[in-house]
C-alpha cells in the first residue's frame, strides 16, 4: 500500500531522515522501531503530509502522494495518531468522534438555515456510528464524559476511534502505548488486531514496548540515524547484530567477549 523511496528530510545540517526506503504491505500490521532520534516520527510526519520531504517520494497504491497536505491524505484514507493525544477537551467523547467526518451538512450556512431536517438526520446517524465505535473499543460508558477528563490510555483509544469514523485504509500509530497502563494497552492491541482482521485496516506502528510489537507486528522495520537498518520478523530483527548495536551502542559479540 505504501512505498517510500529514498526519502530525505533535513533540518539545516541535521538529516533526520536520510535516504529511507521501505514498503508497507496492504493488510499488514507493520512495526517501526529504533532508538530515540532514529527518525521514526519525522518519517511519519513526512508520509502523513505534516512535513514536506527534502527529496524522495511516497507512493500510496501506486499514486505519488509526496507532499500532499494532511486533509487530502485524509480523504484518500491515510490517517495518523500522535504520541500525545489531540482531543477536544471541552467536548464529550462522543462529540469528538461525531465531528470527524468531513463535509457535514451543518457546516454550510444555507443548510443551517434551510436544511435542518437533513442535518438532524445526519447527526442521528453520526451519533449511532460514534456509539458503535465506542462499544467496539469497550469505552461506551465514557460517551458523555468530557474528553479532558478521561485517562491517557482512554484518549489513545479515542484517537483510534476517530479513524473508525471514516473509511481509513492505513493508519500510522505513533507510540500508542506511551504512558498507557498494561491493561489498557492490551485493550488497544485487541482493537488494532480486530480492525486489521475484521475491517481490513493496514497499520504502521511506532512503539518502544517490544512485547506489544512482538504481539501485533509482522514485519518489523528498524530505523537508526535516519536510515532503514533491518527488516523482518521480531525474532529476526532482535537477533540482528546491527540492531543490537544501534540500541546498545556495541555489538553483541563484543559484549559477550567483554563479559568473558
Amino acid at each position: 500500500m505504501i512505498v517510500v523511496e529514498d526519502l530525505h528530510r533535513h533540518f539545516g545540517g541535521f538529516h533526520a531522515v536520510d535516504g529511507a526506503s521501505l514498503k508497507i504491505a496492504t493488510g499488514s500490521i507493520t512495526g517501526l522501531i529504533g532508538p530515540n532520534g532514529a527518525g521514526k516520527t519525522t518519517l511519519f510526519n513526512v508520509i502523513a503530509g505534516r512535513l514536506p520531504p527534502t527529496s524522495g517520494r511516497v507512493l500510496m497504491d501506486g499514486e505519488d502522494i509526496t507532499g500532499l497536505p494532511p486533509h487530502e491524505l485524509f480523504h484518500k484514507g491515510l490517517l495518523r495518531t500522535f504520541q500525545i493525544a489531540h482531543e477536544f477537551g471541552s467536548m464529550s467523547v462522543r462529540e469528538n468522534l461525531m465531528m470527524v467526518p468531513a463535509a457535514q451538512s451543518g457546516e454550510t450556512l444555507w443548510n443551517a438555515w434551510f436544511g435542518r431536517k437533513g442535518i438532524a438526520a445526519e447527526e442521528r446517524a453520526l451519533r449511532q456510528k460514534a456509539d458503535e465505535v465506542l462499544e467496539f473499543l469497550t469505552i461506551g460508558h465514557l460517551a458523555d464524559q468530557k474528553a479532558s477528563q478521561i485517562s491517557g490510555g482512554q484518549k489513545k483509544l479515542l484517537e483510534l476511534g476517530r479513524t473508525m469514523m471514516v473509511d481509513a485504509k492505513i493508519v500510522f500509530l505513533d507510540e500508542v502505548g506511551a504512558g498507557v497502563n498494561r491493561t489498557l494497552l492490551n485493550t488497544i492491541g485487541d482493537a488494532i488486531v480486530r480492525l486489521n482482521k475484521e475491517r481490513g485496516y493496514t497499520f504502521c506502528v511506532i512503539e518502544h514496548d517490544m512485547d506489544f510489537i512482538a504481539r501485533l507486528c509482522d514485519p518489523v522495520i528498524v530505523m537508526a540515524e535516519g536510515k532503514v537498518l533491518a527488516e523482518g520478523s521480531v525474532d529476526v530483527v532482535k537477533n540482528d547484530e546491527r540492531v543490537i548495536e544501534a540500541y546498545l551502542g556495541t555489538g553483541l559479540k563484543n559484549k559477550v567477549a567483554a563479559n568473558g
